[in-house]
């Protein structure tokens, strides 16, 4: 029998979504939904909501809009799992068990986390000024929202990339810590679609409520023309050729657009087209679409029971799963009922002892690379950047397979070489030539191949 690809998405719940929403997320999110071999799961991020917003209200109108938007856009309930992650109580349980075995020098490098700490630093703030746990410990709460459903596939943006291979760190860790032979979590890959729309906004810039430069999904079809009316475009006069190439109005028109409709709006604005008329061409194409949608959209918002409804028969499907996964991991970890616990043998708890791994990861350049982490979790190579995962686990095979090492110091660090080339170096400068010998040492001992 196959596997079905088991996808997730969430969105969180802190504005209300416009077009570029749209187009680069929720758009492509519904129609992979339809595809017969997905087992889709979509959820509202309240929870992640919370991180970046303290107005209650505004949470709350988000959480409705933005479910009744993913409905009116035609997701369909019977076909895929929709629900609220705070209607999930197993997250945030399992979010603690992700957290304890979560190293804090990876989440020390997390995106959000060092950009807060650098603008705090260019002011003159203390690093941690107005950082709360809740932004740092971000990326445990994302992995617990993936690992929790064991997804195969997480279609992020490219800068969301980082949190998915956190998620994949944090599983093999506790797969490593108390899996004893067991895989408890599935590996989730980042599903990057080049091909879905990044939508520039009113000003050229990529479509976004922190630029003030969005066009309303489904507000009202006067507020949409009132706001494509306000898009930026040169000073060609009515009659003059315009570059089709070179205006982010053509690229808005060309999102939504067949090929001959695409076509036939390049040629006219080839031939001199005002861009009073574009504008009114990109309206007319955008209510075309939207029109329906925002009638069932508004339908929703008057109807506010008939989506709790449809959340709360998702949470219940959702929970389905979530339920009986959390009591193997609380079993796994030792929560365990005095009166049923298994008199398991204190030597199997141990049989698994702590070993060295290899952690993979990708850079934000779409490169490779991997460390090797002693047992406990201290770093002692670190790989070179490679084009590929497949590269870069040819490499971890070489390594793990016993074969001399070829190690070359470089005054108080050193290098790995395989094959006449450099592989990897240390991860740290040592203070002299003794440390950094031991430190080699330490490295022979862990890639030292271990009988059963």
């Amino acid at each position: 029998m196959t596997t079905r690809t088991r996808i997730l998405t969430g969105i969180t719940t802190t504005g209300t979504p416009h077009l570029g929403n749209y187009a680069g997320a929720i758009r492509p999110a519904i129609l992979a939904s339809q595809d017969a071999n997905a087992d889709s799961f979509y959820f509202l991020a309240d929870y992640h909501a919370l991180i970046k917003c303290d107005d209650p209200q505004r949470i709350q109108r988000s959480r409705m809009e933005i479910a009744a938007t993913w409905l009116a856009g035609g997701l369909d309930v019977n076909r895929v799992t929709f629900y609220r992650q705070s209607d999930i109580p197993e997250i945030p349980e399992l979010t603690w068990l992700l957290t304890c075995v979560a190293a804090k020098g990876l989440l020390n490098r997390a995106h959000a986390y060092k950009a807060s700490v650098d603008k705090n630093l260019e002011t003159g703030e203390d690093p941690d000024a107005g950082i709360t746990m809740g932004l740092y410990s971000y990326p445990v709460l994302m992995a617990a929202d993936i690992l929790m459903f064991n997804a195969h596939k997480v279609p992020v943006g490219r800068d969301q990339i980082q949190h998915v291979e956190m998620a994949r760190d944090i599983g093999q860790r506790f797969n490593h810590l108390f899996g004893n032979g067991k895989e408890f979590f599935t590996m989730p890959e980042a599903l990057i679609e080049e091909s879905v729309a990044t939508l520039p906004g009113l000003d050229g810039r990529k479509m976004s409520k922190s630029y003030d430069n969005t066009i309303p999904l489904f507000t009202s079809a006067k507020d949409m023309k009132d706001a494509i009316s306000r898009i930026v475009t040169d000073s060609r006069a009515p009659g003059e050729a315009k570059d089709p190439d070179n205006s982010h109005l053509f690229t808005l028109f060309q999102a939504f657009a067949t090929k001959a409709q695409e076509e036939e709006f390049r040629a006219e604005l080839l031939q001199g087209l005002g861009w009073g008329e574009a504008k009114s061409r990109l309206f007319q194409l955008l209510d075309g679409q939207l029109g329906e949608a925002r009638e069932r959209y508004h339908q929703l918002m008057s109807r506010p029971a008939d989506m709790e409804d449809l959340l709360l028969i998702g949470a219940k499907k959702a929970r389905a799963v979530a339920a009986p996964f959390l009591a193997e991991l609380r079993e796994a970890v030792g929560l365990r009922s005095f009166v049923n616990q298994a008199a398991a043998p204190v030597a199997a708890k141990k049989k698994a002892a702590k070993a060295a791994r290899f952690v993979s990861f990708r850079e934000d350049d779409g490169s490779f690379r991997f460390r090797l982490l002693s047992a406990d979790g201290e770093q002692l190579l670190l790989s070179r950047n490679f084009a590929d995962g497949k590269a870069a686990g040819a490499v971890t095979k070489q390594l793990q397979s016993g074969q001399t090492l070829d190690i070359r110091t470089e005054k108080y660090g050193f290098n790995v070489w395989l094959d006449g080339e450099c592989v990897a170096e240390s991860s740290a400068i040592y203070a002299d030539a003794a440390q950094r010998d031991a430190g080699i040492d330490t490295l022979r001992v862990a890639l030292t191949p271990t009988e059963d």
